[in-house]
């Protein structure tokens, strides 16, 4: 049967060969839930940079769905969740001055954290799985 190579980022495995592994590494989807994977740890500052600067996406504005999912070059947040974002940001930067001047400032429990993490991920399968879904609706049509 052979060795199988098993990808964490796709949660799929496949038999261990040079031509196969490279043809998965290099593959669209692993790329794009490599992106995904990387992208949960990113701070709140980068990502508001980045969506500021993109411009809104009027199918996802409209209809409430994008074809290009989180590969989409246009903005899925609205102004609310633009705003939220910004305040987080906000309350970091005050969070980190606080620390700089010296406060006492308790840390975050490992609950908070451990649900945090918990409610990031599982936006991101909720993603993956809509993805999944128009893809596979698109190939049914």
């Amino acid at each position: 049967m052979g060795k199988r190579y098993f990808c964490d980022y796709c949660d799929r495995s496949f038999q261990d060969n040079l031509h196969n592994r490279k043809k998965h590494l290099n593959g669209v989807q692993h790329l794009r839930a490599k992106r995904v994977w990387y992208d949960l740890f990113r701070d709140a500052a980068a990502i508001l940079q980045e969506e500021q600067t993109k411009k809104p996406c009027r199918k996802f504005l409209q209809t409430g769905q994008c074809d290009f999912g989180p590969n989409c070059r246009f903005s899925h947040m609205t102004e609310q969740d633009l705003e939220k974002l910004n305040a987080q940001v906000q309350g970091e930067k005050r969070l980190k001055e606080l620390q700089q001047e010296g406060a006492d400032i308790p840390p975050g429990t490992i609950e908070d954290w451990l649900e945090r993490r918990a409610q990031r991920l599982s936006a991101a399968q909720s993603n993956r799985w809509i993805n999944e879904g128009i893809h596979m609706a698109s190939l049914w049509e």
